[in-house]
């Protein structure tokens, strides 16, 4: 009786192990996120240097390079983004290997879009010693363009000085644009 009741008992534990083995579902996203809350970055890198490169006659030229003390990865998102919390300096190279800087507070470059949003006391540099004052400056790498619709100042050695609510660029500075909110105001080299 007592191997009986054994038997009986083994039998309901196998079940429900089986059962329980069977309802679980594999979900490999859930597995990956344990230990991981949403609003934490999956990963985080100091004095980091990355190069934009474009190939060309099978060597790539640096078109742009971006370096920063602090990254926070956080591809762990739907639109995932790396965030540069404690500065950025970010060079664009012209087929001349010319440069011009643009220095900001703060940065965040969006995966999925290749736009970079540089923001507070930002300063873009050109190798003729123009300078570019803002709060916010965008570079579509895609495009290679620069572009803000909050205020700049520009201080050129150049061309004239000037100021405005709307700031179009290439990357190499050459052929610019900025706009009073008024749309009175237009700078072009």
């Amino acid at each position: 009786m007592k191997t009986q009741f054994l038997h009986i008992k083994l039998s309901i534990v196998t079940t429900i192990v089986v059962t329980m083995l069977f309802s679980c579902e594999s979900n490999f996203k859930e597995v990956q996120q344990i230990g991981i809350l949403q609003n934490e970055p999956i990963g985080e890198a100091k004095d980091i240097n990355l190069k934009y490169t474009e190939a060309e006659d099978s060597i790539g030229r640096v078109i742009a390079n971006l370096e920063s003390p602090k990254m926070l990865d956080y591809s762990n998102r739907d639109f995932s983004f790396s965030e540069f919390p404690d500065g950025v300096r970010l060079s664009l190279y012209d087929e001349n290997n010319q440069k011009n800087v643009v220095i900001a507070d703060y940065g965040i470059v969006y995966n999925e879009t290749d736009l970079i949003d540089l923001q507070g006391n930002v300063v873009l540099i050109t190798p003729q010693r123009d300078s570019l004052f803002a709060d916010q400056l965008y570079y579509d790498q895609k495009n290679e363009w620069l572009f803000s619709n909050l205020p700049v100042r520009l201080k050129s050695a150049t061309a004239n000085n000037g100021h405005g609510d709307i700031f179009d660029s290439d990357t190499k500075f050459k052929n610019y644009t900025i706009l009073e909110g008024r749309g009175d105001m237009i700078l072009k080299d």
